[in-house]
């Protein structure tokens, strides 16, 4: 549990669309309690809509978002640690979002993966290395990114990843 920071321009473009679009144009053109409010309850809905989407089951799952700090507070209980982080991965790696406070548990404990920024240039094959001393263990690191990631190769400068311990 705890605070994960996240780049705040980098990610899945969640509130751009349908709902979420509108009460962002409702803050930008008054920026008043009720919508800050209202921006603050669709872009959690929004949030929550995509984890599911990604079928990550948590039992009691509650999403908010703070829309002047950026700030999605997430709690429920994860099966497992991997759904737990990559649940986590959902709610930061979203456009808009700067942290992500975690207060969710875990039914099944197990060692927290460790996690990695992407930089301009890096690939799961140099990150592999640089974590695990070898290019070939890549594949590890996309499979427990997944179903966030889609292909080795679809990764973005600013996106966190889980690395976890080696097997």
């Amino acid at each position: 549990m705890g605070m994960l920071s996240f780049i705040k321009e980098a990610g899945e473009k969640l509130f751009g669309r349908g709902d979420a679009k509108t009460a962002q144009e409702a803050v930008e053109a008054s920026p008043t309690p009720e919508n800050v409010a209202a921006l603050s309850k669709v872009a959690g809905n929004a949030i929550e809509t995509y984890i599911k989407s990604m079928n990550l089951k948590v039992e009691s799952l509650a999403i908010s978002f703070d829309a002047p700090t950026a700030t999605v507070t997430v709690a429920g209980i994860a099966p497992d640690q991997a759904t737990r982080e990559k649940v986590l991965l959902c709610c930061g790696n979203v456009a808009n979002v700067a942290a992500v406070n975690d207060m969710m548990t875990v039914a099944d404990s197990a060692p927290e993966s460790q996690w990695y920024t992407v930089a301009s240039g890096d690939n799961l094959s140099k990150i592999s290395k640089q974590f695990y001393g070898t290019p070939n263990k890549y594949p590890q690191i996309f499979e427990a990114n997944q179903p966030m990631l889609t292909h080795p190769d679809k990764i973005y400068p600013g996106q966190l990843l889980r690395i976890p311990a080696d097997i």
